[in-house]
């Protein structure tokens, strides 16, 4: 079994690679003897989708296009899977180690691991003892416990599509959002998403606990252009008020709201159970005043006041 999946691989491999042009399942099955024999099309589909994951994992780029007629084909661009001679010394050996062991707590732990046993079969190099127990005190995590983050780090890989209900902070029912996955980023202990929104024609970023039910992936292109660059920190910053030039006057219920007082650039004792706080102002922070419900009070702007009543009320019609 495992000589024939070995053969089948290749022979898909070697079709993926020798083609100009894209090949749909059914040009697939027809060249391939093993997807021939196959009993059915549910067997056939099955086989085919297992034999492809298969090949990203050993490291296969295979891109997904869509024709003219909407079929979808499949190839393996020779310039896409060519590498150059992996060359690293100790030092950067150790820090690929370092950066493996980071995601030891996620789902991409085999995914790294075997990543590493690969490198050191072209040849990288195994970190020196003595370096090892200088940096063995550093035991980097970075933990991922949204069930969102694995659907759409391949999506983001694949350049697919996805579907996804996404509830905003200040509404009670999700809403459905089709998107183009570009990059995620951790940002403060959050995993975010930035991608091209497109029921509203813009980019969007999304935080990935708000996500709710499946992420659904689909067989389609993008049809924005993907930057060179995405700024997801710079973005959920300014939306969070990091990157302010205004000041919020508001009232704080005395013992509640840590994170704004840690924000606060001046922190004033009232004699009733209140404290006054100045904090920095930027778009977002009407979202972020109104989780703290009835322990927050804004005094000023006028605007930012406006803002978060909307919200509460907008939570309170449900």
């Amino acid at each position: 079994m495992a000589i024939a999946k070995a053969e089948r691989l290749m022979n898909l491999a070697l079709c993926l690679l020798g083609t100009r042009r894209p090949l749909s399942k059914r040009e697939l099955r027809g060249s391939i003897e093993a997807y021939l024999e196959a009993g059915s099309d549910d067997a056939f589909n099955r086989m085919f989708e297992r034999d492809k994951d298969d090949l990203r994992e050993l490291g296969l780029v295979i891109a997904t296009v869509e024709n003219l007629d909407g079929e979808t084909g499949y190839l393996a661009r020779r310039d896409s899977n060519r590498l150059p001679p992996i060359t690293l010394d100790a030092e950067e050996a150790a820090a690929l180690g370092l950066a493996a062991r980071v995601w030891q707590q996620a789902r991409l732990a085999g995914a790294a691991s075997g990543a590493l046993q690969k490198l050191r079969a072209a040849g990288m190099p195994e970190a020196e003892d003595a370096y090892e127990a200088q940096h063995s005190a550093l035991e980097t995590r970075i933990p991922v416990h949204e069930a969102a983050f694995e659907p759409l780090m391949l999506a983001c890989r694949d350049r697919r599509p996805v579907t996804f209900d996404y509830r905003k902070s200040n509404a009670v029912r999700p809403e459905t959002r089709q998107v183009e996955p570009w990059t995620l980023e951790c940002w403060r202990g959050n995993w975010y998403l930035a991608g091209w929104d497109r029921d509203r024609g813009a980019e969007r970023v999304f935080r990935l606990s708000r996500i709710t039910g499946k992420v659904r992936s689909r067989a389609a292109s993008f049809t924005a252009t993907v930057p060179d660059v995405v700024t997801v920190r710079e973005t959920v910053e300014s939306w969070a008020g990091e990157t302010a030039t205004r000041t919020a006057r508001i009232r704080l219920r005395t013992g509640a709201g840590y994170p704004l007082r840690a924000r606060a650039t001046s922190v004033r004792e009232l004699s009733d159970g209140w404290d006054e706080l100045e904090i920095p102002y930027g778009h977002g922070l009407d979202a972020w005043l109104v989780e703290f419900g009835p322990d927050v009070v804004v005094l000023e702007p006028a605007d930012l006041r406006a803002d978060v009543v909307d919200r509460l009320r907008a939570v309170a019609k449900g």
